[in-house]
């Protein structure tokens, strides 16, 4: 993969998590209307303290990401936070415009991933 593409790739997908991180905590990002089942969702996993842990995840990667720190590792921490968001928004909002960031998010992963796989040679190896 091209340097310039990865590192363009590492760094939106840092700043596209550090924001949402940051935005668990601080709230400055307002959500839009939620079904019943969505909120009952987050009532769930915000009730277990679940998405304080995934915002530090976020924002952890978020930064490791950025200043390229222990970003191979992240991003396989990450792609767990990625599939998440993808299959809440699939199944609890599955509105065009509520899937799209999720989208983003988790083929920035991918792609974030793909530029690392020098990195997961040892571990991938039968």
């Amino acid at each position: 993969m091209n340097s310039k593409v990865f590192m363009v790739a590492r760094i939106l997908l840092g700043l596209f998590v550090l924001t949402f991180g940051l935005n668990k905590f601080f709230h400055f990002i307002p959500f839009g209307e939620m079904s019943e089942s969505a909120m009952a969702y987050f009532g769930a996993i915000s009730s277990t303290h679940t998405v304080t842990l995934v915002a530090v995840i976020e924002i952890l990667a978020g930064l490791a990401l950025i200043l390229n720190k222990y970003g191979a590792l992240m991003a396989v921490i990450l792609m767990s936070v990625s599939v998440n968001a993808v299959m809440f928004h699939a199944s609890l909002a599955p509105a065009p415009a509520d899937i799209m960031g999720a989208l983003i998010l988790i083929i920035l992963n991918i792609v974030v991933l793909i530029g690392y796989k020098d990195r997961y040679k040892d571990i991938l190896r039968a």
